[in-house]
């Protein structure tokens, strides 16, 4: 299955996102060997910085020293699915600003909610950053759900017992991009969530 195939914006209704860095997974893989999505924020500024871009691209770089820092022997994007890990964003579209306005998300996420339902074999999600987190709660309001994750600071709330459609999902920080080079604590942290996750999808 082409994932590009199955998950397409086509009005772009979102005038608070960088249209023009609109990103999804374009690649070929089986869903049913997928067993943990990682999920960040919004697609990079620049398209050369995504996960599946050839090169040295950032997203790809950081998330593999994450991955790596958490014990999983891995050198490569293609490794981490290989493993059954699959790595996407929220927000389709890059960032103007730091933040990212509340309906940018509410917008895009029926494009996450269709991404995710395309990997029946999923067992846990990592949440990585506050867009991540909201994006999932938002779909399961939509779904007549209550929230995934409750409301608190990151620090506080993650390493709590939350699910998702009877899945796990634990909410970290952001691993993706240059922020992850800048405070060796978080690093820790997000190690950690990494390494709850990958037990939990019994992957090593």
């Amino acid at each position: 299955m082409r994932i590009s195939d199955h998950i397409q914006c086509i009005d772009f209704p979102c005038v608070e996102a960088n249209q023009e860095s609109y990103l999804v997974p374009d690649l070929e893989l089986d869903p049913a060997s997928i067993r943990l999505m990682l999920i960040s924020e919004t697609a990079p500024t620049d398209p050369l910085d995504y996960y599946y871009t050839s090169g040295d691209a950032m997203f790809a770089r950081t998330t593999l020293q994450a991955f790596q820092e958490a014990g999983l022997v891995v050198g490569s994007i293609q490794g981490l699915l290989h493993k059954g890990i699959y790595l996407t964003t929220a927000v389709k579209c890059g960032k103007y600003d730091c933040t990212v306005a509340t309906c940018t998300i509410t917008h895009c996420i029926s494009l996450l909610e269709r991404e995710i339902a395309l990997f029946p074999n999923l067992k846990a999600f990592l949440l990585m950053g506050d867009v991540a987190i909201k994006a999932i709660n938002t779909i399961a309001r939509r779904q007549g759900e209550p929230r995934v994750i409750p409301a608190g600071s990151t620090y506080k709330i993650r390493g709590g017992d939350f699910t998702f459609h009877g899945r796990r999902a634990f909410p970290s920080y952001l691993q993706a991009g240059p922020s992850f080079g800048i405070e060796k604590s978080k690093q820790r942290m997000i190690a950690q969530d990494i390494s709850h996750a990958l037990t939990t999808a019994e992957i090593n």
